[in-house]
């Protein structure tokens, strides 16, 4: 995704917007050159926390690591002092990985001051309706308050779809594998035509479907970064609804279709929906994909 900003007031305000989510106490590296991912910390405030974080984005980032290659600094916190430390310690780390730091800003709720200005300002409404107006044409959803409640969207009434999971269970028995596919993949081609929830009975049929490997990997050589969004709303919905024992696959196809529409953040409070004990292998591999910062044009 591109968006053009124009002054470290616009920055501030397109954050939640490139993360899906407003950052607190967090350094936010923006990429200033197309081949470099955004990517998100919690604030380190100590120098042994420093290094445990530099330890877990220095490989992602040494990745693309090449000439000309670019980042942006943004330290955002109520500790002005911190974010001090932070940005000037981070701007030199990357240098020891020959990726040059374009931009230093510290920012909180409403103040902003670039470092390598030494200019400081508010925080404007103008800046978030220019943002907005940017990223309304990408059909993005409005960025969640705060990661915690990101996470918490993705929680809905399960009840429903809990109480008609005996009956998908009997009626896949009555039928194939290879038939219970060409329904799931003929459901598939119809909510991407028509965008509809769907109802309590086929969510569950589709719940259960997917239980079966072959037909969520059907599901999933479906999905392109041009029809992403369109998997996303899908598999949103769906682990909202879904109970736990069959939560494991609709969360993990929604952790890739989140990482290939570029929601990282999405991707990550996706698997978080995996029941803790279902060991479920896609959605460790939507974790390392994230956690490393492929881009989901590799």
């Amino acid at each position: 995704m591109k968006l053009s900003v124009h002054s470290p007031d616009e920055l501030a305000a397109a954050l939640p917007h490139l993360l899906g989510f407003k950052p607190e106490e967090s350094v936010v590296f923006v990429p200033m050159s197309a081949a470099l991912p955004i990517a998100r910390i919690d604030l380190p405030t100590t120098p042994k926390g420093r290094d445990a974080a530099w330890e877990a984005i220095r490989s992602p980032l040494g990745r693309y690591a090449r000439p000309g290659a670019s980042l942006g600094i943004v330290c955002v916190t109520a500790d002005r002092e911190e974010a001090d430390r932070v940005v000037q310690d981070f701007a030199a780390r990357l240098d020891t990985i020959g990726i040059d730091t374009a931009l230093m800003l510290w920012a909180n709720d409403s103040e902003w001051h670039d470092y390598y200005l030494g200019e400081s300002g508010h925080q404007t409404e103008a800046a978030r309706e220019y943002v907005a107006a940017e990223m309304a044409p990408t059909d993005r959803p409005r960025p969640a308050a705060s990661r915690a409640s990101l996470a918490s969207s993705l929680v809905g009434d399960r009840e429903p779809v809990a109480e008609l999971l005996p009956e998908a269970r009997e009626a896949a028995e009555t039928t194939t594998p290879r038939a219970e596919a060409k329904w799931a993949v003929g459901r598939l081609k119809k909510f991407h035509a028509d965008s509809r929830p769907l109802s309590d009975r086929d969510a569950a049929r589709l719940l259960v479907a997917v239980e079966t490997i072959p037909i969520r990997d059907r599901l999933w050589d479906d999905m392109t970064t041009d029809n992403a969004g369109s998997h996303v709303s899908l598999w949103t919905n769906l682990t909202r609804r879904a109970p736990d024992e069959v939560r494991s696959a609709p969360a993990s196809l929604l952790g890739l279709a989140s990482w290939l529409s570029g929601d990282g953040a999405k991707a990550l409070c996706a698997v978080e929906q995996v029941p803790r004990d279902s060991r479920y292998p896609l959605a460790g591999l939507v974790a390392a994909v994230v956690e490393s910062a492929m881009h989901p044009r590799e």
